[in-house]
């Protein structure tokens, strides 16, 4: 992945002020060669962002936020830690740090063109893409006409799409995440489609509306995707979502489908590491105690820092299972930060766990 740079802003805290680059915009290119974040609602926090990115995301993909969600928050920056925070009525709808930027996709539930348009545009000066959600399968999404309710609209689809690309300026990438349709022939045509708005990449989950993640995804059925892309000539890159579960598995994925890059999910909904070659064992001692003190530092809401460190599992080497279920039981009695001082130890350590985070994203 080519070196990506920030565009010059009024610096949001001392830390920033040190940051004037010059951005440079994201390709196709850009999407091409990696492992991706996928977008989680809830898991997808700026903090398991930060962390994925830390470990060796390509790109980190925010959880899907419907139009008007976003349209009637109040955008702060907080002068300490640089935090963005769009806030609704009681507290962050969405967060996020200039120093993902560069990295940042920023993905709208939308099933109309105009209120996408005007989403993203709230959002645009924070985020380097902008992609819309055709896949989640979930009532929240479908009951409104968006998610993989638009995939029977394909119209409505690639008209938001359109609307999307028209807006944006050439330095915002336009994407779209899709489910395969029940028919490999279906597929294709809405694929042709897709491609043909302008989009600079096109995931496509490996299941059906109807498929569960219990359901073996079917990734053998996107090498023909894939190849009838690259056939159209648009260089437009084609990312793999499902069943992939990490750096290493991501080379047998690739070898199965020929995408161009991979995206995870489950796999880093459970270990925010799992884009490193030597993932993080024994979560429960090398993983949580940092990201709940960097999730203090940066005032990630505690709900959900207990939600995602619930989700946090991997390998034992040193730790047992018994540890790891007592850990959760401590977690679930737990009702906020305060309670977990065993866990986290030294609370203050959160700023410098940051800046090393910083620092290592910086040094791409």
């Amino acid at each position: 992945m080519s070196r990506r740079e920030r565009s010059p802003s009024t610096p949001s805290s001392p830390r920033e002020a040190k940051r004037q680059k010059l951005e440079a915009p994201l390709t196709s290119e850009d999407y091409k060669n990696g492992i991706m974040l996928a977008p989680m609602v809830r898991s997808g926090a700026l903090p398991t962002r930060l962390f994925a990115l830390k470990y060796g995301a390509s790109l980190v993909w925010g959880p899907e936020i419907v139009d008007k969600a976003i349209l009637h928050a109040e955008r702060v920056v907080d002068p300490v830690t640089g935090v963005v925070n769009y806030n609704g009525k009681s507290r962050a709808i969405w967060s996020t740090h200039p120093i993902e930027k560069p990295y940042l996709i920023y993905q709208i539930g939308s099933a109309d063109p105009e209120l996408a348009v005007k989403a993203a545009k709230t959002v645009m000066n924070d985020v380097s893409g902008i992609d819309l959600n055709c896949g989640c399968p979930k009532p929240f999404s479908t009951s409104g006409g968006m998610g993989a309710a638009l995939l029977t609209t394909p119209d409505l689809l690639c008209s938001i799409l359109t609307a999307l690309r028209s807006a944006m300026p050439p330095e915002i990438s336009v994407s779209a995440k899709i489910r395969l349709l029940p028919t490999q022939e279906d597929t294709l045509k809405l694929v042709e489609r897709i491609i043909d708005t302008g989009v600079s990449a096109l995931t496509v989950h490996c299941r059906t509306r109807n498929m569960r993640k219990t359901e073996k995804a079917t990734i053998e059925r996107l090498r023909e995707v894939v190849e009838f892309v690259e056939k159209m000539g648009k260089g437009v890159a084609v990312i793999e979502n499902g069943d992939c579960l990490g750096y290493e598995d991501a080379k047998r994925v690739r070898e199965i489908t020929g995408a161009h890059s991979v995206m995870i999910a489950t796999a880093a909904e459970a270990n925010p590491s799992c884009f490193s070659p030597t993932p993080l064992v024994d979560v429960h001692r090398t993983l949580i105690p940092s990201y709940l003190r960097v999730s203090r530092y940066l005032g990630n809401h505690w709900a959900n820092s207990k939600f995602c460190g619930i989700q946090f599992r991997g390998n034992h080497v040193q730790n047992t299972r018994a540890d790891e279920k007592e850990f959760k039981d401590k977690f679930a009695k737990a009702k906020g930060y305060d309670h977990m001082d065993d866990v986290a130890g030294d609370w203050s350590q959160g700023k410098a766990e940051f800046e090393e985070i910083c620092g290592i994203i910086e040094a791409r």
